[in-house]
């Protein structure tokens, strides 16, 4: 029940499309289900750590990255601004480019230093985790081995439902792949900005 219930947690907190999800589904379309895999990867390890510093109570490092948030939000926004503006001057081509070891280290990369940039995550693990009584029945450390292996299964399970959905549609999208690269630029530009602004 606790493996369960902390994979639906995982999976509800993947499952809303915002900047990551956006970056997923224009990598899909660009560059195939493998390139959307890793983004979903990159940003499941983030999860996985800050929901490992939340179950584990490491208050120390959760004080400093807290602490230090602003700064991380800023970095976060001004990568997230590069992001977008580099997906909206993307032109694309009539056939996928393929990806080698390194742009797919660069893919799960870049979306993990995107994620991490957000330590409030650890406050937002910790109360969720509190909420739903976790840690009954069981030991600290079995419970919070638990909870981190259901948040991570639950994270990577949207992830790879994503990626191969919008695989599946890539044919029919593909060609109109110029719009796709313009739209998703600009929403990332816009929720950069809106990030940057709410942090400062």
């Amino acid at each position: 029940m606790l493996l369960l219930k902390s994979f639906i947690l995982g999976f509800s907190v993947s499952a809303p499309v915002g900047p990551i999800g956006l970056l997923c589904i224009q990598r899909v379309l660009l560059k195939g289900k493998s390139a959307g895999f890793l983004t979903g990867l990159g940003a499941a390890t983030a999860n996985i750590i800050y929901a490992g510093i939340a179950a584990f109570g490491f208050s120390a490092i959760s004080f400093f990255l807290v602490e230090k948030q602003l700064y991380l939000k800023i970095i976060g926004s001004l990568f997230l601004l590069y992001l977008g503006i580099k997906t909206f001057l993307k032109t694309s081509s009539n056939k996928a480019a393929d990806l080698d070891g390194s742009s797919l280290f660069r893919m799960y990369a870049s979306t993990l230093l995107l994620m991490i940039t957000n330590p409030v995550t650890i406050l937002n693990f910790a109360g969720m985790f509190a909420g739903l009584g976790f840690e009954q029945n069981s030991s600290p450390v079995q419970t919070s081995i638990l909870l981190i292996s259901g948040v991570f299964l639950g994270a990577i399970s949207w992830w790879t439902i994503l990626s191969f959905a919008v695989s599946i549609l890539r044919t029919k999208i593909t060609p109109y792949m110029n719009y796709v690269n313009k739209i998703a630029g600009l929403l990332i530009v816009i929720l950069a900005l809106l990030n940057f602004i709410h942090s400062t």
